[in-house]
């Protein structure tokens, strides 16, 4: 039953950006292996990590300690390898021939390393459990998915968009580093009201991800041709 709460969050997300893509949909191949990428790449993030956590000397019950660890080691780390194997396997792919392309194959990076990262903490035998899995199902893997929507729409403006083509590329990385950091940030505090504006930045998060889904659909060059 743990095993299936671990899994039905990763599998659930894949499956509905995937069938979102409906005007011309990527090949599963490519999309796998964006997905696996994103899970082979959680080994050299958990290597560094480790050494910025090692590197820190702020204390972690502190706000400064804090936010070091959600935006140095959780968020800069893990955006970093994202966005590093997205250029790798997706920039230059004569597959990625639409905007929404950008979003795919981004999420499926970003699930492949959620995934990862979600059966490490559920079989943990310290804090694992169905409690584990079922919080992290409704929050941390979701988030992932909404950190990758972020960063492949952005990188798919990069791609498409020649007027603001440098802004698109800073962007790329920064909105889902700051989105990260923040929603990590909030999880790490523990002040009056923290919670209350967390659930209100992961209800963003939500409204955010979904405008922009629709919006790089909407623009797809293919909607025009099944008419």
């Amino acid at each position: 039953m743990i095993f299936s709460a671990a899994l039905a969050p990763v599998l659930a997300v894949l499956f509905y950006i995937y069938i979102r893509d409906k005007y011309e949909k990527e090949p599963l191949i490519k999309a796998l292996t964006c997905f696996f990428t994103g899970g082979f790449i959680a080994f050299p993030i958990i290597a560094v990590e480790r050494v910025f956590s090692f590197l820190s000397v702020f204390d972690e019950s502190t706000a400064i300690g804090a936010f070091y660890t959600s935006f140095v080691v959780a968020s800069f780390t893990e955006e970093t390898f994202k966005l590093a194997a997205l250029l790798f396997l997706v920039w230059r792919s004569k597959e990625f021939d639409e905007r929404f392309d950008g979003i795919v194959y981004s999420v499926f990076i970003s699930i492949g390393f959620a995934g990862f990262e979600n059966f490490s903490y559920v079989f943990n035998p310290v804090y694992g459990g169905l409690t584990t899995a079922v919080m992290r199902a409704v929050f941390s893997v979701p988030a992932h998915g909404l950190f990758g929507v972020v960063m492949g729409y952005y990188f798919a403006n990069a791609k498409f968009n020649s007027e603001n083509k440098s802004i698109n590329k800073t962007v790329t990385f920064l909105i889902p580093f700051l989105y990260h950091g923040i929603y990590d940030f909030l999880l790490f505090i523990d002040y009056t009201g923290s919670e209350i504006v967390f659930f209100l930045f992961v209800l963003f998060l939500w409204i955010n991800g979904f405008v922009k889904i629709k919006k790089h659909i909407s623009l797809s060059p293919f909607k025009l041709k099944q008419r």
